[in-house]
């Protein structure tokens, strides 16, 4: 994945355990699930729009021109 191998994955374990401690673990982990499920949600639902406030106004004009 990003070149770690077992032992790279165990000694990051063991610092986490250390510093977290194993209480803390559980939390922690479903704390990254829904951040990773929100960040997931957001980046599928919503549209960036990019165009500018003035061409919105003149689409807006444009198409109330066409209309009347």
């Amino acid at each position: 994945m990003f070149g770690l191998g077992t032992t790279e994955l165990i000694v990051i374990l063991v610092i986490v355990l250390i510093v977290f401690g194993v209480g803390k673990l559980p939390d922690i982990g479903s704390g990254m699930g829904k951040a990773i499920k929100n960040f997931k949600k957001a980046s599928s639902d919503a549209e960036i729009d990019v165009t500018s406030e003035k061409e919105r106004l003149d689409a807006k004009r444009n198409e109330k021109t066409k209309n009347a």
